[in-house]
């Protein structure tokens, strides 16, 4: 059995991580139940500093008046580098994923060396309608496509051409990006439920690229079913309109999952299991059969969120605490204490 090591304590809560090639690691923290001061930010030296800058993390919901969203995170879900020198910035700009921004959906890049930003992607209500919760993107081998979830309230992927910044939206309601009726997700052996009755309800939400890029795998959260869909589809009849349903793939049982990994140079996808509070992996060269097999349990990873994995292989995945959160325990406190993990393999 593998175990974990932590790496940063947040007063916050946290949801993505991504570690640059450079060995840079960067976290962010969604408005969800709180104002939070940070959204995106650089971990050094065991401290949050704003990223790239405070300008940029400027924005306040209290304030929302005073400041424009197109140009500041207003609720950044994900980052992820891309390994060509980038970091993206997904902003599904829906505070307590509720009401989206006008304005506010976007995918930003910055300049590693420069720490500046050097396009913004926006998304109009087409690609982002009201409802939707953009949550977790990759990037295509050649790096000419993003691939992003939208676990809001009518799942699916939408599919951005980076140089023009035009996306479709696909696989809008199809089965497998959808919520399964009938599960429930469960927390401490309760179903996780808010005070007005409400249980967990997320969409398509965790993401992953096959190693050779042929491949996108995804799932809901609010299931436990894995399905991936040749790229070429999406970037092909999926991006000119086309329906593609038929060519999504059921691809076995990972159960309630929030975060997808597949190792570099492997076929081992690396599950974050929130309701055992574990992280699980499963041989996909094994085929849809592979069972998931659990790599560590430990009573700390309270709801493991985001993997990402280092330059020298080490995974690194955040904890964050979504059934302690004023969502689910009204009086939780709203700055929520969360993590950073190094899972020792």
């Amino acid at each position: 059995m593998s175990s974990i090591e932590l790496v940063a304590d947040f007063g916050h809560q946290v949801t993505g991580v991504t570690v640059a090639e450079d060995g840079r690691i960067f976290v962010n923290f969604p408005r969800w139940t709180e104002d939070t001061e940070v959204s995106v930010a650089e971990l050094k030296d065991g401290e949050v500093r704003p990223y790239p800058d405070e300008a940029w993390n400027g924005w306040r919901n209290a304030k929302k008046d005073e400041v424009t969203p197109h140009d500041h995170w207003v609720c950044v879900q994900s980052v992820v580098a891309d390994g060509r020198g980038s970091l993206w910035v997904l902003d599904p700009a829906a505070p307590a994923q509720a009401h989206l921004v006008s304005g506010g959906a976007k995918l930003v890049r910055i300049d590693l060396a420069t720490d500046k930003v050097v396009q913004a992607i926006a998304f109009d209500e087409d690609a982002a309608p009201q409802g939707s919760y953009l949550n977790d993107v990759r990037f295509s081998e050649d790096g000419k496509f993003a691939y992003i979830t939208d676990s809001g309230v009518q799942g699916a992927l939408l599919v951005v051409d980076i140089a023009s910044g035009r996306t479709a939206r696909v696989l809008d309601g199809h089965p497998s990006t959808q919520m399964k009726k009938g599960l429930n997700v469960t927390a401490d052996g309760q179903v996780l439920r808010r005070p007005d009755g409400r249980g967990v309800e997320f969409s398509a939400d965790g993401i992953e690229l096959s190693g050779d890029g042929k491949y996108l795998y995804w799932q809901a959260i609010k299931g436990d079913e894995l399905y991936r869909i040749p790229t070429g589809a999406l970037t092909g009849p999926g991006f000119q309109g086309q329906d593609i349903g038929e060519q999504v793939e059921p691809y076995g049982t990972n159960g309630v999952n929030d975060g997808l990994l597949i190792a570099r140079g492997t076929d081992l996808m690396y599950l974050t299991s929130v309701q055992d509070d574990a992280i699980k992996v499963r041989d996909l060269s094994q085929g849809p059969s592979a069972p998931a097999r659990i790599v560590v349990q430990d009573a700390r990873l309270r709801w493991p969120d985001t993997f990402s994995q280092g330059p020298d292989g080490t995974i690194y995945v955040t904890t964050s605490h979504i059934q302690d959160s004023a969502f689910f325990k009204p009086d939780a406190p709203p700055a929520l204490p969360t993590q950073l993990w190094k899972v020792v393999l």
